[in-house]
């Protein structure tokens, strides 16, 4: 039968059992045929969950048949129709140990040795090799060393992404950098970006992370941008690496925030939780406050809560109090997360349970039922011996559920934090300190005060905040040296909020700045914002 027929009606096909009925009036085919036949099938037959119908498909006298050919011939095969047999194999499942997958291998990698094969012979053989388990390293350098000498300019889309995805592998094993190769590829992919799938764009892209390409700018930017008008067509895992490379490459663009802000609402039902929160870590990083996304997830969390991991409600939960933000169904939304807490509390990892109850805290929603949990000496003990142990992020944290409980909920009768965790003094982040603005403020106090004595900069108060430029007042409004602890009637407390202390072009303070400028105001301090 001609080729080309054969084809086409094997593409037509959409059963194993149509396929074997196909092959079975046949006399005979070519080793191409053959192997475009356990291709198709393996199409058909797999999903994420492997094979279909084990039973139908292995125990088949025409599949049977097929492969044992493919064993006890492989010397005498084609490349195409030995590599495209050995993908279908290793596709189907078949025990990579067994006599019929090893004398494919064999033969491929004799055949590579020898330099019999063209780059979508390597690629084929380097796909199957990616789809082991325990792959041989040796053998993808092998092909890599081919590849380097092969013209890349005439690599289709699928071949450069298979290379990437080998080279992937290798560096992570600690192999052979390639950098010079990576140059040209990376130059060479800038010119068919247009042309990527949403498929391809998310498996290249989470590449150039893994191998950690920052100085491929140009293509970086470019993928992004294309990534853009696939938003609504990748798939889970797709979306998710093309978020974990926005974050790495630290690209932000708005027409991408709209894409989301129009794709998540509409979608939010269906999509895997592993990528909501990945949406959320997004947002959250970024500091974009997206009502429609935030408020979408909202609503997924009171439906859906239940089903999610502890780690899953955290990445929903977490960034409202960090971009200090209150959907809509508020009132609903944190009676659920008490009732999730209250049937799941043990599950918790100490760190994931502190972020959690520290960003509830940040929004004024307070969490009084399960603080005495985090103050007592064993959970405390478990946070240390959990990486990275006690350090500043938790420290503060535990500070902040401290001070909450003090200053904010008079009523709270329960255990508090212990002395010895009460670190004096702890700052906000540096990175968030403008410390350019912070000069001009100076600068313009100093025009109006006259003299440095008359205001302080970054002023330790008793509760631990420290303030970014203090003044003192007497009884009738006069400015008084700022060394002076008598007859201080007024206490203005500065707070020099730069850009990286709001959401993104936004004027709403992070939850962390809304906080302490709450706290500061119930120590008795007159707080303005500059």
């Amino acid at each position: 039968m001609d080729e080309e027929l054969f084809f086409k009606k094997l593409n037509s096909l959409c059963t194993s059992k149509e396929i074997f009925c196909f092959l079975g009036s046949l006399e005979v085919m070519s080793d191409t045929m053959a192997s475009g036949a356990l291709h198709r099938i393996s199409e058909i037959e797999v999903d994420d969950s492997g094979l279909k119908n084990p039973e139908g498909v292995l125990e088949n006298e025409i599949f049977r048949a097929l492969c044992f050919q493919f064993e006890f011939e492989s010397s005498k095969l084609s490349n195409t129709g030995l590599l495209n047999a050995l993908q279908a194999l290793v596709r189907l499942r078949i025990d990579p140990q067994s006599t019929l997958v090893a004398s494919l291998l064999s033969e491929g990698e004799e055949r590579l040795s020898k330099g019999q094969l063209s780059a979508e012979n390597l690629c084929a053989l380097g796909e199957s090799l990616l789809e082991l388990e325990s792959p041989s390293y040796a053998t993808l350098e092998k092909i890599m060393n081919h590849m380097q000498k092969k013209d890349i300019e005439k690599w289709n889309a699928r071949e450069m992404v298979l290379v990437y995805k080998m080279l992937q592998v290798i560096v992570r094993e600690g192999k052979k950098h390639y950098q010079d190769l990576l140059n040209r590829m990376n130059n060479v992919t800038l010119t068919i970006v247009s042309q990527l799938s949403p498929k391809f764009t998310s498996i290249i892209l989470n590449s150039l992370v893994i191998l950690d390409q920052t100085q491929a700018v140009p293509l970086v930017t470019a993928l992004c941008k294309h990534s853009v008008k696939h938003v609504p067509y990748f798939m889970g895992d797709e979306l998710v690496d093309i978020l974990d490379a926005f974050l790495y490459f630290g690209y932000h663009q708005q027409i991408f925030r709209e894409a989301l802000e129009t794709y998540v609402p509409k979608s939010i039902f269906t999509m895997h939780p592993q990528t909501v929160s990945k949406v959320m870590q997004y947002c959250c990083q970024k500091r974009i406050l997206s009502k429609p996304i935030f408020d979408a997830v909202a609503e997924s969390f009171i439906s859906d809560g239940d089903r999610l991991t502890t780690d899953q409600i955290a990445g929903y939960i977490v960034p409202f109090g960090i971009l200090n933000y209150l959907p809509p169904s508020a009132s609903s939304l944190f009676r659920k997360l008490e009732t999730v807490l209250h049937a799941r509390l043990r599950q918790f990892q100490p760190r994931t349970l502190l972020n959690l109850l520290h960003s509830c805290v940040l929004i004024q929603r307070y969490p009084v039922n399960f603080l005495p949990k985090i103050f007592s000496p064993y959970f405390l003990q478990r946070l240390q011996a959990q990486p990275p142990g006690l350090d500043r992020i938790a420290t503060s944290q535990l500070i902040h559920l401290f001070l909450t409980v003090t200053l904010e909920c008079p009523f709270y009768e329960g255990p508090k934090l212990l002395p010895k965790y009460q670190v004096k003094g702890f700052l906000m982040p540096s990175s968030s300190l403008d410390v350019h603005l912070l000069k001009r403020v100076k600068t313009g106090l100093l025009h109006l005060l006259k003299k440095r004595m008359y205001f302080a900069s970054e002023v330790s108060t008793p509760y631990f905040y420290v303030v970014d430029i203090e003044i003192k007042l007497d009884e009738e409004g006069f400015v008084l040296p700022a060394a002076q602890c008598e007859e201080v009637h007024r206490r203005i407390a500065l707070c020099v909020d730069g850009q990286y202390r709001f959401c993104l072009n936004s004027h709403n303070p992070l939850g962390e700045e809304a906080m302490k400028q709450r706290h500061l105001q119930l120590l008795g301090y007159e707080v303005v914002q500059v």
